[in-house]
């Protein structure tokens, strides 16, 4: 994809990741098609409707590469039972869709690889244990989605299509994503740890994630899922130190688990959880961050 003009479809292209990867490709010559849920407006809009299980298969003939980022934003609201149903139908039924429609193509029309979004809430509480791709599933909501969401792609892959999938960590930028909800308490001196801060956070710039995505479509002996975090996890304590450092403010502050509990629900168990996760294959590949450290991952956020 570096060197001739490709084809790619991106589901999830309005979302904090797909504007920045939509924004790399087109600025690399790269023709990017947006599947939307509404009639498409202009050529480069391929109409879906993920949770009907409908997609517009014309528009996908001849991609290079389709790139499924879409899904239901996981801190977005408490985690009721109607909640918890649409962040997993939003992503096992979209991506079954869509790996289903890739599949369904004619040979020579089907994409080169078939790339898909997950999460590192795959491998549960890791606590002080380290774990890459090798570790199985943990325990519990996120676990389990991961799961499913993962093994709905299976279509594709069954189709011999490459098929990645990135089990993404928590992308470090301002316009979305935790982060976006913690640079404004932070700049407002009202940041601190989380519980006892002891858990370990697995991050990733937002420049690194995109760079490791197109990684990802541009590396054909990779398939399977790849972690995408920085190599060095923190401790919540840590980050929470750094963001002071970096954004001057005091960082004396703390909310205790109980008070999470209260005011997130089931949520908070995986906010005070520890993933201690490792970018093993990614890192195999031959993929270089341009920003591996947290303060230097803040900045560029800034």
């Amino acid at each position: 994809m570096e060197t001739t003009r490709s084809r790619v479809a991106v589901a999830g292209a309005s979302g904090l990741i797909g504007t920045a990867l939509t924004r790399s490709l087109t600025e690399d010559g790269h023709e990017v098609v947006r599947l939307v849920r509404r009639a498409p407006r202009t050529k480069d809009e391929v109409r879906w409707a993920p949770q009907q299980g409908r997609v517009d298969t014309a528009g996908l003939a001849g991609c290079t590469a389709v790139v499924n980022l879409a899904g239901a934003g996981i801190g977005d609201h408490r985690w009721t039972a109607a909640y918890k149903r649409e962040l997993r139908d939003s992503r096992v039924l979209g991506t079954a869709a869509l790996a289903s429609a890739v599949a369904s193509l004619d040979e020579h029309e089907r994409p080169e690889v078939f790339l898909n979004a997950s999460a590192i809430g795959y491998y549960g509480d890791t606590g002080q244990r380290a774990v890459d791709e090798s570790a199985p599933a943990g325990d519990g909501f996120l676990p389990s989605l991961c799961v499913e969401w993962e093994e709905a792609t299976a279509a594709a892959r069954e189709a011999g299509i490459r098929t990645v999938v990135a089990r993404n960590g928590l992308v470090v930028g301002r316009g979305g994503g935790a982060w976006g909800r913690l640079f404004p308490l932070f700049k407002a001196g009202l940041g601190g740890r989380l519980g006892d801060g002891r858990q370990y956070w697995s991050y990733i710039s937002l420049h690194d994630e995109v760079a490791a995505l197109r990684h990802l479509i541009d590396t054909p002996v990779l398939s399977g899922p790849v972690n995408l975090t920085a190599p060095e996890p923190l401790t919540n304590r840590a980050v929470t130190a750094a963001m002071g450092r970096v954004l001057h403010r005091p960082t004396f502050l703390a909310v205790p688990a109980a008070v999470l509990r209260i005011v997130l629900g089931e949520m908070a168990g995986d906010v005070l959880g520890s993933q201690r996760v490792l970018p093993t294959r990614l890192l195999e590949s031959g993929f270089t961050f341009a920003f591996p450290g947290i303060e230097e991952t803040l900045r560029a956020a800034r």
